[in-house]
């Protein structure tokens, strides 16, 4: 991809059969920190109250590249739900955008001229699961880890294709709503 990358959207969905909880669905945005995606990112610097943005950060001064802004999609009402955004979820993301850079999959060149804005979806009931220690933190980061990596990836290659959408227009269903499609 030696071309300039302005605006690149993609979404993945990563779960554990029997662990709803523990899922993730990252929605990113990628592209130059001089077009449009990165006037979103400056402008998602102002606090929202519930859906305070993050960078994700590896560790202390360790801010991954390309820079990354998350933001839950869910607000988040506890200093629980706030650890593990900031915690687990903030270092699954950080570690799942500089293994895209390391394994090509982001141009290393543009490491410094791209930025990415990602939604992150924490389950409300991890909270309560934290707290009293029976949440599964591994799975967890597991799954943010590899969906962020494939939203990525499916953002840069414009996964789905167009053809792909159109050819399962009458096959696919939204998973959560079953009358989403005519069924004749």
């Amino acid at each position: 991809m030696p071309n300039k990358i302005i605006f690149k959207a993609g979404e993945a969905t990563v779960f554990t059969e029997g662990k709803d909880v523990t899922a993730a669905m990252p929605e990113i945005l990628i592209g130059a920190v001089d077009g449009p995606v990165g006037q979103a990112f400056a402008n998602m610097m102002a606090q929202s109250k519930g859906h305070t943005a993050m960078f994700a950060v590896r560790d202390i001064n360790q801010l991954v590249r390309p820079a990354t802004i998350m933001v839950p999609k869910v607000t988040l009402k506890n200093s629980a739900q706030v650890e593990l955004f900031g915690g687990l979820v903030q270092s699954a993301t950080a570690d799942a955008v500089l293994d895209c850079v390391i394994e090509g999959i982001i141009p290393r060149d543009q490491a410094n001229d791209l930025c990415i804005i990602t939604l992150v979806w924490i389950d409300p009931g991890c909270a309560a699961l934290a707290k009293k220690g029976k949440l599964d933190k591994a799975d967890m980061y597991k799954n943010n880890y590899e969906a962020t990596k494939l939203a990525i990836q499916r953002a840069l290659n414009d996964e789905p294709s167009i053809d792909e959408l159109i050819n399962n227009r009458h096959t696919v269903k939204h998973c959560m709503w079953e009358e989403s499609w005519d069924q004749q």
